[in-house]
């Protein structure tokens, strides 16, 4: 497991160099927010197949991290690499093209568009129409409560289900990585439970991910590997089994403690 002092000048975890197999690949990374660093110098990378969770007090970049990959916020410098392809100066339509999906905190769904209204916006980038109708008959098995609910407005559904949906809307993309902002942020455990579980048949599906969540555990033991922000740095980095090994590093690394 990378030391706290070191992980911030890492470009890989837990003593790994940055792969060409990278599919997505952050090189030092630096945000501003008017003349607040948000980002400060951040490296990781995430290879297809892997969920790769980004854990960290609030206020520590993660949501920051993710729409800056997404194209919603702008580097001041660094670059962010889809399979080597440069794509932080890029549209946030292009790369969803491209094939970056995000499902945002807050879960963003469009209030007065019905639930399949919604997922058709996901789908588009797609013109694959036999496609697009497959993978929303996937989300409707997936979550059979937004197959009842597919001509309700988003807006009159409960929390968890404006969250599958986000879930689901982010999916019709197809995306090679998606990247998760808080998934069980407001919902009741159950749900929570739930939405855990279908992320954990997507990983075994294959599906790349880049989860941002604040429940340790939960995210753990879902992810391959972590990184651990504080105040825009990496604080700490690796493999999510020495992570939950060693929860007092990581609580440390919350703090700006040296475990």
């Amino acid at each position: 497991m990378a030391k706290p002092e070191r992980a911030r000048d890492e470009a890989a975890v837990a003593g790994r160099e940055p792969s060409a197999a990278a599919l997505l690949e952050v090189s030092d990374l630096r945000v501003n927010y008017g003349a607040v660093a948000a980002i400060r110098g951040v490296n990781l990378s995430v290879t297809a197949g892997e969920v790769v969770a980004l854990l960290g007090a609030n206020g520590a970049g993660k949501s920051t991290m993710l729409r800056t990959i997404s194209g919603l916020s702008r580097p001041r410098t660094g670059r962010i690499a889809l399979e080597g392809e440069a794509i932080h100066r890029l549209p946030p339509a292009r790369i969803v093209r491209l094939g970056i999906a995000h499902c945002p905190e807050g879960r963003r769904v469009f209030g007065s568009l019905t639930v399949a209204e919604n997922l058709r916006l996901g789908a588009a980038a797609r013109a694959d129409r036999s496609g697009m109708a497959e993978d929303r008959e996937r989300i409707y098995a997936m979550f059979p409560i937004l197959s009842e609910r597919m001509t309700q407005a988003a807006g009159t559904l409960s929390g968890g289900e404006q969250q599958m949906l986000a879930l689901g809307r982010a999916l019709m993309a197809r995306p090679r990585v998606l990247l998760l902002d808080e998934p069980s942020l407001g919902l009741a455990p159950l749900l929570v439970q739930q939405i855990f579980r279908t992320l954990a048949e997507l990983k075994a599906g294959g599906v790349t991910m880049l989860l941002v969540e604040q429940n340790i555990n939960l995210a753990l033991d879902l992810a391959d590997r972590a990184y651990v922000l504080r105040t825009g740095e990496v604080s700490l980095a690796g493999s999510a089994a020495e992570l939950k090994a060693d929860y007092e590093a990581v609580a440390a690394a919350y703090l700006g403690a040296r475990p």
